[in-house]
């Protein structure tokens, strides 16, 4: 069987210079990746809006992630972070994660988009990544109170733009040198490791007496 391959992004137009893609860039490890996290995420934001729902009907509903005062749902759909486009930002997560739902089943069919679809997504899945990054800021810094569900959005986001960004640099969608590609397919791994690390330790540290105690 054939090793699937695409142009190495540093070669020039014509060269016909070829290099082995790396298999989170390979079309069914990148569409189960996308099906995964994409049900994740999507199911996290199902469940926020239900709750939303909920206490649009009883303000004195109990969500159920409301642990404590600083792990809760409920309480964190209060602040105007929770609607900063005007409606509950579950929302977006519910018609963005159903992109991602939908492109990775196509891609398991057998399917191929064409350059413009994969720059698209990856706006798309930057935008995201970015609003994820800011929410998560919003929690820590400025809300102090944590969202179970919100969190699991976040955990979602974060191999899904990183295996993404990788996928498109390999497949020449991004511009990037050669040697830049292929080192961070060869690290991608570690890179995800680091990242839920590094957003795993600022939860702990900025709660630390809820922990603690």
């Amino acid at each position: 069987m054939a090793q699937a391959t695409a142009p190495t992004p540093s070669a020039g137009a014509g060269s016909g210079e070829e290099t082995p893609l790396p298999v989170s860039a390979r079309r069914v490890p990148f569409g189960v990746m996308l099906l995964v996290t994409g049900i994740t995420g999507w199911l996290a934001a199902g469940v926020l809006i239900l709750e939303k729902l909920q206490l649009l009907r009883d303000p004195d509903h109990v969500t159920s992630c409301d642990i404590n005062p600083w792990v809760s749902c409920g309480r964190v759909m209060q602040t105007w972070q929770s609607e900063l486009f005007g409606f509950p930002n579950p929302f977006i997560g519910l018609v963005g994660f159903a992109v991602i739902i939908t492109t990775g089943m196509a891609l398991l069919a057998g399917a191929r988009f064409a350059r413009w679809y994969w720059a698209g997504l990856q706006a798309g899945v930057t935008l995201g990544a970015v609003f994820a990054a800011w929410l998560w800021s919003q929690a820590l810094f400025d809300i102090y109170i944590l969202c179970l569900y919100c969190m699991i959005v976040w955990a979602a986001m974060i191999p899904l733009f990183i295996l993404t960004t990788v996928r498109n640099m390999a497949h020449g969608v991004i511009p990037a040198p050669a040697a830049l590609t292929r080192w961070l397919a060869a690290w991608v791994g570690p890179v995800i490791a680091i990242t839920y690390i590094a957003v795993g330790a600022s939860v702990f540290f900025r709660f630390l007496h809820v922990f603690t105690n």
